[in-house]
């Protein structure tokens, strides 16, 4: 006989507590807390005794799991070079950003292959599907398609016949069991389903792919107990303003993690992206005040970014400070050092900044580019045309160098870059490609004095600016010489 008892979860964490509450004691979310049922056996049973298991050492031979490639090879990049069978995947975005549409694009890339893959739809009908796969011109392929939602039916009809290769639930919080009396999307269904589904694909050496909803901060929604279950976890990010998308990977247990592909969004589905630097750069042929080239690294991928800056007087008792693609307190920061290190006083102008084309730049090899942008802003003196620029300052005013500084500069070489400015010391040295130049600094007051000496006729005429303006933005340790240079 079974007793039927009721708990509270956290809808937010997955903490238990055995009455409701307003607020979680765990994470701190208000009203997140709802009551599930729990049946509990009764009786005095035995447990069942334990079987003894073999422990061996970490010295032995390990083969690399095998893969399955999907035939899209910006997904394939992230994923470490395809999917592994028996593994489990979570992809997780924001509405409407494209994970349906990558994923039917590369089950229908794989079936063209000959493996069985089956797409299982919890939240669209089966003619929503087809109606998707025919815009985006896959029509033909041979993918098994599912409408349900219930999990037993789900492992019944995949247990029937021989494995699938590949299966996409889409997605995993529209999921429910009977074995759980509860609503679908609450934790203990999500928890359950998916240790049921994952438990299914070990078994039968399927690779089981997982879409999973995001909340308002952009996290995936449930527990973080279900992102420790799978063995890879990728975000799919974008802009609804523009047209490309980000594949990113934080989690996995077979390839790299920090890896990026990007793809664009058009008529028909998601294509790759070949020269994604080309992507994130606006046109280089007529140097503008405020704009510099970063050369970053998305995972083992160099990528070139566009560094927009924009510094004007204010009107307001405070100052503005904008931000878009970039943190906000690293901007702080950045201005802080900007004024006790160098002089360079934007207390009375509204700071605004922006990545071209909607990137997201999270390293902080990126602050010599901004820290340029915002003088060259400030002063109207454009950067040397076709150059690039990555380092870490500190607090101190000192420019510090950054890893993979190789593989920047020969990205920026392969696009037709000329000049490189960076932080370079210790045991990151770094050899210039033949057909670019390159001015390592060391701090950021040579970065100004070199901004603040371009000459005003290098310029465009709305760049132009007299010598006491360069001098008013100039600190004062900064030697008369340095400026003729």
């Amino acid at each position: 006989m079974a007793k039927v008892t009721s708990k509270f979860v956290c809808q937010a964490c997955g903490a238990e507590t055995r009455k409701w509450s307003g607020k979680c004691e765990s994470c701190g979310e208000w009203n997140s807390i709802s009551e599930e049922a729990v049946t509990s056996a009764l009786g005095g049973g035995v447990a069942p005794k334990g079987r003894r298991i073999t422990l061996t050492g970490l010295k032995g031979e390990a083969e690399a799991p095998p893969r399955l490639a999907t035939g899209i090879g910006e997904l394939d990049r992230v994923t470490g070079g395809g999917l592994v069978p028996g593994s489990a995947l979570l992809v997780g975005g924001d509405p409407g950003i494209g994970k349906s549409t990558i994923l039917l694009q590369a089950v229908a890339s794989l079936s063209k292959a000959g493996p069985r893959v089956v797409y299982i739809s919890g939240e669209e009908s089966i003619a929503q599907v087809r109606l998707r796969a025919e815009r985006l011109g896959i029509a033909d392929a041979d993918v098994l398609l599912a409408a349900e939602t219930n999990v037993p039916d789900i492992l019944a009809t995949l247990s029937d016949g021989p494995a699938p290769a590949v299966v996409v639930i889409d997605s995993i919080q529209t999921l429910w069991t009977p074995a759980i009396e509860s609503a679908p999307g609450t934790v203990s269904q999500v928890r359950a389903t998916s240790e049921a589904l994952i438990r299914f694909a070990k078994q039968r050496s399927t690779c089981l792919i997982f879409v999973g909803h995001v909340t308002k901060e952009g996290q995936i929604a449930g527990p973080k107990v279900i992102e420790h279950m799978v063995d890879t976890v990728l975000y799919f990010e974008g802009e609804r303003g523009h047209q490309f998308r980000i594949l990113r990977a934080v989690k996995n247990r077979f390839g790299a993690t920090d890896e990026i592909g990007v793809f664009e969004m058009s008529d028909g589905g998601l294509r790759e992206v070949e020269n994604p630097s080309a992507l994130f750069m606006g046109e280089r042929d007529d140097p503008a005040p405020g704009s510099a080239v970063f050369a970053g690294m998305e995972g083992t991928r160099p990528l070139l970014v566009e560094v927009q800056a924009l510094v004007a007087p204010s009107a307001l008792g405070t100052p503005r400070r904008a931000v878009v693609g970039w943190e906000a307190s690293r901007l702080s920061m950045v201005l802080a050092v900007l004024e006790a290190h160098c002089g360079v006083v934007m207390a009375g102008h509204d700071v605004y900044l922006n990545v071209a084309g909607g990137m997201k730049v999270r390293e902080p090899a990126a602050d010599l580019a901004v820290a340029a942008a915002l003088v060259s802003s400030l002063t109207g003196a454009p950067l040397p045309r076709n150059s690039v620029l990555f380092g870490e300052i500190s607090l101190s005013g000192a420019a510090r160098p950054v890893t993979h500084g190789q593989a920047r500069l020969k990205e920026a070489a392969k696009l037709g870059f000329e000049h490189a400015i960076f932080a370079q010391g210790g045991s990151q040295q770094v050899t210039i490609p033949g057909e670019m130049t390159g001015r390592p600094v060391s701090n950021l007051a040579d970065l100004v004095a070199m901004i603040a000496a371009q000459s005003p006729s290098q310029g465009p005429p709305q760049a132009q600016v007299g010598e006491d303006v360069l001098h008013e933005f100039m600190p004062s340790s900064v030697p008369e010489a340095q400026l003729a240079q």
